[in-house]
C-alpha cells in the first residue's frame, strides 16, 4: 500500500503524471515527423548503396573492388557519432551547407550502406554456383542472371539479418539529436531541460523506442515465418 501511494501520488511521487501525460504528446509528434522517416529514408537510400557495394566488392574490376573496400572499412571503422558530425559540422568547411535532416539521412544511409553490404554479398554468396550455370544454360545473361534467379534467393536468406539493422536504425536516429534534429529523443531532451526531471523523461523516451522496436520484432516474426515456408526441410 505504501508502494502504491508512493508511486501514484503521494507527498513525493515517484512517477509526475502530469508530466508524463504532457510529455508523451510531444515525443509521440517528434517520432512520427523525424524519427519515423528518418529510418525509413536513411534505410531505403543506404539498402540501394548496400547492394551496389556488394556487387561492386564481387565484381572483377579491381578498382570498383578497392572503393568499395575502403568505403566499408572506413564506415565500419569510424564512431557513427562522428560520422554524423563530419556531415553536418564539417561539410560547411567546404562550401557545402546541409539542414540537420538532410545531413542525418547521408550519415545515416552511408552508416547502413556499409554494413547491410556484408549481409548483401554474403547473401549472394550463400546461393549455390549451380545457379549461376543454370541461368547461363538458358541463356541468360549475368544481370538477367542476377535479378531473376540469385537476388530472389539472396533476399530471403539477408531478410532476418537486415531486419535487424533496421531496428537497430530505429534507435540509432537518437543520435540525430546531436545535431539538432528534433526527433524524439530531442523532445525528451527539451521538455527535461525545462523541467529538470531527467529520469522520467528519458526513462519514457526508453519505453516508447522499447514499443517501436518491439512491434518491428513481431513484423520481422512474421515474415520469417512466411519465408519458412519456401524453404525445403
Amino acid at each position: 500500500m505504501f508502494l502504491s501511494n508512493f508511486i501514484l501520488g503521494a507527498a513525493d511521487p515517484l512517477i509526475d503524471w502530469e508530466l508524463f501525460w504532457s510529455s508523451i504528446g510531444p515525443m509521440v509528434e517528434g517520432g512520427i515527423r523525424n524519427t519515423i522517416p528518418l529510418t525509413l529514408f536513411s534505410f531505403t537510400f543506404g539498402l540501394i548503396l548496400a547492394l551496389l557495394t556488394a556487387l561492386a566488392r564481387l565484381s572483377g574490376n579491381k578498382v570498383l573492388s578497392g572503393i568499395a573496400r575502403v568505403y566499408v572499412s572506413a564506415i565500419r571503422g569510424t564512431p557513427l557519432l562522428v560520422q554524423l558530425f563530419i556531415v553536418f559540422f564539417g561539410l560547411p568547411d567546404l562550401g557545402i551547407t546541409l539542414d540537420p535532416f538532410p545531413s542525418a539521412v547521408i550519415a545515416f544511409s552511408l552508416n547502413v550502406g556499409a554494413y547491410a553490404s556484408e549481409i548483401v554479398r554474403a547473401s549472394i554468396l550463400s546461393v549455390p554456383k549451380g545457379q549461376w550455370e543454370a541461368g547461363y544454360t538458358i541463356g541468360m545473361t549475368y544481370p538477367q542472371t542476377l535479378r531473376r534467379i540469385i537476388l530472389p534467393q539472396a533476399t530471403r536468406v539477408s531478410i532476418p539479418p537486415l531486419s535487424n539493422s533496421f531496428i537497430s536504425l530505429v534507435k540509432d536516429t537518437s543520435l540525430a539529436s546531436q545535431i539538432l534534429v528534433v526527433e524524439l529523443f530531442r523532445k525528451s531532451q527539451e521538455i527535461a531541460a525545462r523541467t529538470y526531471d531527467f529520469l522520467q523523461l528519458y526513462i519514457t523516451a526508453a519505453i516508447l523506442y522499447w514499443i517501436v522496436c518491439f512491434v518491428l520484432s513481431l513484423v520481422q516474426d512474421r515474415i520469417e515465418k512466411k519465408l519458412d515456408r519456401y524453404v525445403a526441410k
